[in-house]
């Protein structure tokens, strides 16, 4: 088992910066890849970016790309998620994905364990 706990979130206006973590414990040392998603109101969650936790790899959603940084920390076996120039569109709950195979990066049903999520609103 995983457990997967974020943090960060909260209420910014447009243009403004969050950092969200999220840390891992239990059998980290089965996790390969990691990655946020999101789910807006009345709308589907999706990918946002992801990391291998081998070799740093990182993949974006094209929305997100040059104001959006993932990044991680092995020993602390936590993932941080730094988000610049927030937009209105960018609020969401953001999740927190484990992934313990070689599954696909962007597809939500290829993770495995999920946390709780954590609210950001963006005011306009």
């Amino acid at each position: 088992q995983v457990q997967l706990v974020e943090s960060g979130g909260g209420l910014v206006q447009t243009g403004g910066s969050l950092r969200l973590s999220c840390a891992a414990s239990g059998r980290t040392f089965s996790v390969l890849r990691m990655a946020w998603f999101r789910q807006a109101p009345g709308k589907e969650g999706e990918f946002v970016v992801a990391i291998s936790w081998s070799d740093g790899s990182t993949y974006y959603l094209d929305y997100v790309k040059g104001r959006f940084t993932i990044s991680r920390d092995n020993f602390k076996s936590t993932v941080y998620l730094q988000m610049n120039t927030l937009t209105h569109e960018d609020t969401a709950v953001y999740y927190c994905a484990a992934g313990l195979d070689y599954g696909s990066y962007y597809l939500a049903k290829d993770y495995h364990y999920w946390g709780q999520g954590t609210q950001v609103t963006v005011s306009s």
